[in-house]
């Protein structure tokens, strides 16, 4: 698949009859279910992800039950899986990881997330996104920043942290790639972060962000590979495609609506951690920040 830099992430509707007749292997980056902040069942994300065709991340906050499940179920669906898990990091942004094996993930989140996780688990580990870099320096994985202009006026992108002094400009450099388009941010957003991945020399993800199961596949990541290896490292390489469009504002409003409702299952220690958020927020004084 020869193309060009700027032939690479395109946005509109994906082609499907296109990567099929290609014979391209293409999946949905960044979805959420029931395991965290979703009420979407890992079932019901497989069953329409076989129906479209289309492969599947599901990267919950945090946790990788989801992604897990999915791997067991997926004997009755045949769907691409790319095993994988977003971190919430205490300064702000989120970190999307992919990883070549599911044992890896297990591996890693055992080790380097379940033991700093709230009791809000959705919510912010109590590590900042430096040491999850430093921790992810070793591992067997591709390392993505999601939605990176950030939401609204959270700090929940990497680019919307350098842009306000909370990180340096290096530590983009140091990620595999950014997502250049998900359907959660509008296009301009998605244009910036582009620009400034194609500025870092990092690769491009592109996912949903999807919280409702109806946006299964409106965002892929597409390759001419032909497994999973080959699949993340054409990220690292520069030789996928991003494609797809993003949410209209009433379906950004639902699945706002849908992600508060599932927080407010943790409402007491949702809140608290809200508030230590706020009170550390900027200060760089986070746990582990020195370590």
């Amino acid at each position: 698949m020869q193309v060009s830099e700027d032939s690479r992430v395109r946005f509109g509707k994906p082609d499907m009859d296109w990567i099929r007749d290609s014979n391209l292997l293409c999946a949905d980056m960044h979805f959420h279910t029931n395991c965290s902040d979703s009420f979407t069942s890992v079932k019901d994300a497989l069953s329409l992800a076989k129906k479209r065709d289309v492969g599947l991340a599901i990267t919950d906050h945090n946790l990788i039950s989801g992604s897990l499940k999915a791997r067991d179920l997926n004997r009755d669906y045949g769907r691409f899986l790319v095993p994988g898990i977003e971190i919430s990091s205490w300064d702000g942004p989120h970190i999307l990881v992919y990883f070549y094996s599911f044992d890896e993930m297990t591996e890693y989140w055992t080790k380097n997330v379940k033991p700093y996780i709230s009791p809000s688990p959705w919510l912010a580990i109590d590590k900042g996104t430096e040491w999850i870099l430093d921790s992810l320096e070793d591992v067997n994985c591709v390392v993505s920043g999601a939605h990176p202009l950030g939401y609204l006026a959270s700090v929940k992108g990497v680019q919307k942290a350098i842009d306000h002094g909370i990180l340096d400009v290096e530590v983009a450099k140091r990620l595999d790639a950014y997502e250049v388009i998900c359907s959660g941010m509008f296009r301009s957003e998605n244009k910036k972060a582009w620009e400034h991945a194609k500025d870092y020399g990092i690769g491009f993800t592109g996912g949903t962000d999807g919280h409702l199961l109806h946006e299964v596949g409106h965002v892929l990541t597409v390759s001419e590979a032909t497994d999973l290896d080959g699949f993340l490292d054409d990220i690292v390489k520069h030789r996928n495609i991003i494609t797809g469009k993003e949410k209209q504002i009433p379906t950004k409003a639902i699945m706002a609506m849908a992600s508060l409702t599932r927080f407010g299952m943790h409402l007491p220690s949702s809140a608290f951690r809200k508030l230590q958020l706020i009170r550390y927020h900027g200060t760089k004084n986070y746990p582990g920040s020195d370590q």
